[in-house]
């Protein structure tokens, strides 16, 4: 671990960060209060990913949680005195994070452990991939508090399970397990619990062999095209396609494939 990171880990309290080769793990370790979502564990967070946005030696990184909480929600003991502003700055802040998380341009797959509800649900969705253990429950019960999901629940929930499921799980708050989330599209992968950073691994172990630079343009292009039209979306698809024909990595891709051996990317 360079000494930058070191440091970073090290002035850390709601959450770890660790290092394992390309891999960063970030761990949300509050476990008492379910790893809820102060304006300490935001600031943490937003720490952390802007740090990692800029290591080029790390290609990847997985989310988890410790103990029986991925997250479970916004800390609701901060929020209870909040009028309009200021409820409208928290949703403001943790979607400026939220957003972040979804946008780097790095593959971040989320390690669900546990209750992954309100906030911490919203979190999950920002990252690329879900992987769940079978222990993991998600929901969104904001109405059950008389507010509704505003970390990017309302948005990201619909893209994911489609409109009408997204509605019922908003309006009844329901919490839903492991295998649901997965019928439904929420999650990608449900693994036994003591399997699931191990799960977490390998897929981003997959991911990271592949070259970089692809990875990265094919996340731009997917985030992205989300937002536009079919057209546009293919406009800015053959945009990054051609950003990647030039670089070392697809030559060396080619190459390899052709030569009948494993490729050796770096990275430009």
């Amino acid at each position: 671990m360079c000494e930058t990171c070191k440091a970073l880990a090290d002035s850390l309290e709601n959450t770890r960060l660790e290092v394992e080769g390309a891999i960063a793990i970030v761990t949300m370790d509050r476990p008492k209060a379910l790893n809820a979502l102060s304006d300490k564990t935001l600031n943490e967070l937003d720490r952390i990913f802007t740090y990692l946005a800029g290591a080029e030696e790390i290609l990847g990184i997985i989310l988890t949680g410790e103990g029986k909480g991925f997250v479970a929600g916004a800390d609701i003991s901060q929020m209870q005195p909040y009028g309009p502003s200021e409820g409208r700055a928290y949703a403001d802040r943790a979607q400026t994070l939220f957003n972040k998380i979804e946008g780097i341009e790095k593959p971040v797959i989320a390690a669900v452990n546990g209750y992954a509800l309100g906030g911490g649900c919203e979190l999950a969705m920002s990252c690329d991939i879900r992987i769940a253990s079978e222990k993991a429950v998600f929901g969104q019960p904001e109405a059950n508090l008389g507010v509704i999901p505003c970390f990017g629940g309302t948005q990201r929930l619909p893209r994911l399970v489609g409109t009408g499921i997204a509605k019922e799980l908003i309006y009844t708050g329901r919490q839903v397990k492991a295998a649901e989330a997965k019928e439904i599209g929420l999650v990608n992968q449900v693994v036994p619990a003591d399997a699931l950073l191990d799960a977490a691994k390998d897929m981003m172990n997959a991911i990271t062999g592949k070259a970089p630079i692809a990875i990265r343009y094919s996340k731009v292009a997917i985030n992205r095209g989300m937002d536009v039209d079919l057209r546009a979306g293919l406009e800015l698809e053959k945009d990054l396609a051609a950003l990647t024909f030039g670089t070392e990595d697809k030559q060396e891709g080619m190459d390899a494939f052709l030569a009948k051996r494993p490729a050796v990317f770096k990275n430009r």
